[in-house]
């Protein structure tokens, strides 16, 4: 049977199939409401905007009734399971006719589980046909407490407002994933990958128990008993059908193994047997149930009282197991059943205890290595036992029916989020974390396999270092053009500087035993270059009484044609003759970098004014 997948959201035509007919709501709250239009009290009539349409009649959805308590607030009831009232906590509906910036409250008034996650501020999700990703609704407009009014029962309340008027708005307890979709993705997956699809058997309704197998390892010639055994891992979900987070889990695992030119799946496909069961309960799931098929069995309750006729799944897997286990090519090594947790936080592992101490200790080395590849691991959710009251699940009873070399257990995560790691910092999962969980499912198998030396595999670093880059006949990537001009390449020549042009104002009257002036020395200017400002040293009179002009030595650039002897004997003394510096003088220090076009004749202006 073979179903096309449908957005509540994608198709408008779905919504006007009995347009604003008076019998909307003939179902009576007996099962989900199907363009439920709610009235003010006394109007008759048309409905008109701001009159909400509520509707739960397609695949996965469940909201039973609505009651209108006054002009903005909702009591909605959700519907029973089907043929067992006790389950009531999966909700999955769409809401439109509504008005632009209307505001609303809606009170979830009859769930059955009162001890979940929404105490721990777990918020529903919406989406709306222009929007179509969904969002978690802000914490403070989400409300979960216990009731006067409703015969002290937990309501779950949540304020929304319409923003836009000409959308549908779907709300859900967490991310759906229907029956139809995992159809339509299993055709698109095998028609691009190498995997096998089959339908291991059919639900009661007559919907396909689809079974995923990757199989590329080598079949030997010779089997010997114990030593060169394919090993074999099996791997259930969604056996109860609100845990839609699972199908993302299993989703992300068969799209990392399908990969064809990744090393770490290759080398699982070519060393180990995966046989997938994506969605153990189709009924259910098709249905909108929150735990039990369409009979109102609880699947995993029923592992030890299984039927063909009311547990046609349950009945084929179990014939399937017992073929690998009782197999002399086969070795099975794990069974894995994954649910969703509706209660705690993060993703986990329940496991079993046994009397046997080495076969307990060996059950323990998977948990590990998958906890230290998960940043969202949750230790302290972490459970090994042997409950009896949990005789009915496939981890209690699968690790007692198969052998002792089988190891069995339960992966949880959390319809929520979880904590990082060493604070109380609350992740929502998206629908990309659960699929990572997935991914580091299939690492930890193949950690698992090398740790134990049970095949011959590398470690991890090793395989991906080995990871080859892109192919020769690949496309090589398109370089990035520049789209500013290059700037043409020119020689930089320092620009002279001339330094007589610095006021210097000496006073006469100034002894000579001072401090003397500071000695301006005539630099290069590619030392100025370097130092970016002139460099002044201020001598005292006991360290250096005189200079000489014959130790002061230009470069052949900045020397100068020589003057008449008149003035040299004026200005200067002769070399013989020893140079005393001045007294104490006043100097103007001007930045060179600051200056402008002109601005030297500016700068000198203002401090002759200054001196004057």
């Amino acid at each position: 049977m073979t179903m096309i997948a449908c957005d509540p959201l994608a198709d408008r035509s779905m919504y006007e199939k009995n347009g604003d007919s008076e019998d909307s709501d003939e179902e009576g709250g007996l099962g989900n409401v199907n363009r439920l239009i709610i009235r003010p009290h006394g109007h008759s009539g048309k409905a008109k905007k701001g009159h909400l349409c509520f509707d739960a009649a397609f695949e996965t959805g469940n909201l039973g009734n609505v009651l209108l308590i006054n002009e903005y607030e909702y009591d909605l009831c959700l519907r029973p399971d089907t043929c067992n009232p006790r389950y009531r906590f999966w909700f999955n509906f769409t809401v439109d006719n509504c008005k632009q910036d209307q505001r609303v409250i809606f009170n979830i008034v009859n769930l059955n589980k009162n001890n979940n996650l929404f105490n721990q501020r777990m918020t529903p999700l919406v989406k709306s046909t222009s929007r179509p990703k969904w969002q978690r609704l802000p914490k403070e407009h989400v409300f979960y407490y216990k009731s006067t009014i409703h015969q002290q029962h937990y309501v779950l309340s949540f304020a929304f407002i319409f923003d836009r008027e000409d959308d549908v708005y779907q709300f859900a307890l967490t991310y759906p994933y229907s029956y139809s979709r995992l159809q339509s993705y299993l055709s698109v997956l095998e028609q691009k990958f190498p995997l096998q699809r089959d339908a291991l058997t059919y639900s009661v309704q007559q919907r396909r128990l689809e079974l995923i197998t990757f199989d590329d390892v080598k079949k030997p010639e010779a089997l010997e008993p114990g030593k060169n055994q394919i090993r074999v891992v099996v791997i259930m979900a969604r056996i109860h059908a609100s845990e839609s987070p699972t199908s993302y889990v299993v989703q992300g695992l068969i799209e990392f193994l399908a990969i064809a030119n990744h090393p770490i799946a290759k080398l699982l496909r070519e060393n180990v047997v995966f046989k997938i069961l994506p969605m153990m309960n189709p009924d259910g799931v098709f249905l909108g149930n929150n735990r039990v098929n369409c009979l109102g069995h609880d699947l995993n309750r029923n592992w030890n009282n299984i039927s063909f006729y009311t547990h046609p799944t349950l009945s084929a897997t179990m014939d399937m197991l017992k073929e690998f286990d009782t197999s002399e090519c086969y070795q099975l090594d794990f069974v894995i059943d994954i649910h969703a947790h509706s209660t705690f936080m993060g993703c986990f592992i329940y496991g079993n205890a046994y009397e046997d101490v080495y076969r307990y200790e060996r059950h323990l080395v998977f948990p590990k290595l998958f906890a230290s590849r998960c940043a969202d691991f949750q230790n302290d959710n972490m459970i090994f036992n042997a409950d009896d009251r949990k005789q009915g699940t496939a981890r209690r009873y699968l690790c007692n029916r198969l052998s002792e070399n089988v190891n069995v257990y339960t992966l949880q995560v959390s319809m929520n989020g979880y904590f990082i790691k060493g604070t109380n910092i609350a992740t929502p999962y998206t629908e990309a974390d659960y699929m990572k969980v997935g991914r580091n499912l299939a690492r930890s198998l193949l950690e698992y396999y090398r740790f134990t030396n049970i095949l011959p595999i590398p470690p991890l670093m090793e395989i991906i270092t080995k990871r080859r880059g892109r192919p020769k006949t690949h496309r090589p990537r398109r370089k990035i053009k520049n789209i500013y001009p290059l700037r043409p390449k020119t020689t930089r020549e320092n620009a002279p500087i001339n330094y007589t042009d610095l006021s210097i104002c000496y006073d006469s009257d100034t002894s000579v035993g001072e401090n003397l002036s500071p000695v301006r020395y005539p630099f290069h200017s590619h030392f100025m270059l370097q130092h970016n400002r002139l460099r002044f040293i201020q001598t005292q009179s006991d360290l250096f009484p005189s200079l000489k002009l014959a130790n002061l030595e230009l470069s052949p650039k900045h020397k100068k044609k020589p003057a008449p002897a008149s003035t040299i004997s004026e200005n200067f003394p002769s070399k013989a003759e020893t140079f005393m510096a001045p007294p104490k003088a006043y100097v103007s220090v001007i930045d060179f970098n600051l200056l402008t076009r002109g601005g030297l004749e500016e700068a000198t202006q203002k401090t002759s004014d200054k001196l004057a």
